[in-house]
């Protein structure tokens, strides 16, 4: 009996061990199949991770410094254009901007903006923009709306053609367009003497050009400083003396831009006939003005942004200048001024302020 037990206990573990094999391979089976379960839901998350990122472009953040308020007209035609070649505030884009309060504040603006880790530096208008810009810009490339200088003649770039380095955009000769408002002064004020010259850091190579052009066609020439703080606009136009209806130049600045309606305002009390580089300056109360449109500018720059954005690199790209000049007249100025605007004149007017 004892022995019969002992049989069916070896035959009953015997069956058991005969079964091993199956529980291992199930046990096997299930570990596999529990590890491609999570391989797989590993490989789900991070396929929607990636498409996540794929749908999340990432934001093209150009820095720029201005003397002007954020909301200024043509920094409202910068973002606009960016807009229409697909760089969306709010989505992918962002327009870090920072305003200085001078000229000489530009380094320390530049070095504020920074903080903002922009991946594109805009610096338009004058020479001491541009200085800040690289001093702060690394490796970052530089966009240039030279307005005031030529980065050329001031050895900033070897060639226009071939800029070579970190810095591409546009060129307004402005010392080319110095000489023809004083043509154009001529052919207003046939009858003038003298020419007044408003003159600061930014324009004193323009007025040297304007003084030059001056007598060339019979004006006597007479530098106007203006200096001062805040700059005596009143006192550097008292220097003309009585010089009612002559014409006084103002140059490309972005001082006299910003200040703009103040000249205007001196000017009128003076009854001085200002001739102005920018059509702001003429829609203010300027005779005339005849130079490269700012708001056509900020929208062409912003091509400029919009290629070097997608690749392109700035020492590749020539630095070229606008492709049209703007000549505004203010009919009302001539009005009070008693001035007879000449047809001939104002039929090559791109804009007429009645």
């Amino acid at each position: 009996m004892v022995a019969e037990r002992r049989c069916v206990l070896r035959r009953a573990q015997d069956e058991d061990r005969s079964s091993w094999p199956l529980i291992k391979a199930i046990s096997v089976g299930t570990n596999l199949s529990r590890r491609l379960v999570l391989a797989g839901a590993a490989s789900a998350l991070l396929l929607r991770a990636a498409s996540a990122r794929a749908e999340t472009p990432k934001i093209l953040r150009v820095g720029y410094v201005g003397m002007q308020t954020v909301d200024a007209p043509i920094y409202q035609a910068f973002r606009l254009r960016m807009a229409e070649l697909g760089f969306r505030a709010g989505s992918n884009f962002s327009f870090e901007y920072v305003q200085a309060p001078s000229v000489e504040a530009y380094p320390e603006s530049y070095a504020t903006l920074m903080a903002h880790k922009p991946d594109i530096i805009l610096s338009a208008g004058n020479e001491p923009a541009l200085r800040a810009a690289q001093s702060v810009a690394g490796a970052l490339p530089i966009v240039l709306l030279a307005i005031d200088f030529d980065p050329l003649a001031k050895g900033y770039v070897p060639s226009l053609a071939r800029p070579g380095g970190a810095i591409t955009g546009i060129f307004v000769p402005q010392l080319d367009l110095a000489r023809k408002r004083i043509e154009l002064a001529r052919e207003l004020l046939p009858r003038a003497t003298r020419l007044g010259i408003f003159a600061d850091q930014n324009s004193r190579e323009q007025a040297e050009a304007a003084s030059e052009a001056a007598r060339a066609v019979g004006l006597a020439p007479q530098l106007l400083e203006v200096t001062g703080q805040p700059l005596d606009y009143a006192a550097a136009l008292a220097q003309m003396g009585e010089a009612s209806g002559e014409p006084v130049m103002i140059p490309a600045s972005p001082v006299f831009l910003r200040d703009r309606a103040e000249i205007d305002a001196v000017a009128r009390e003076r009854r001085l006939a200002m001739i102005a580089a920018y059509r702001e300056n003429a829609a203010a109360g300027a005779l005339l003005s005849y130079g490269a449109d700012l708001t056509d500018l900020f929208r062409d720059i912003a091509d400029v942004v919009d290629r070097v954005a997608k690749g392109r690199k700035p020492a590749d790209l020539p630095i070229e200048p606008p492709n049209h000049f703007h000549l505004a007249l203010n009919l009302k100025t001539a009005t009070a001024l008693g001035i007879a605007v000449p047809p001939t004149l104002l039929a090559r007017a791109d804009e007429v302020i009645e």
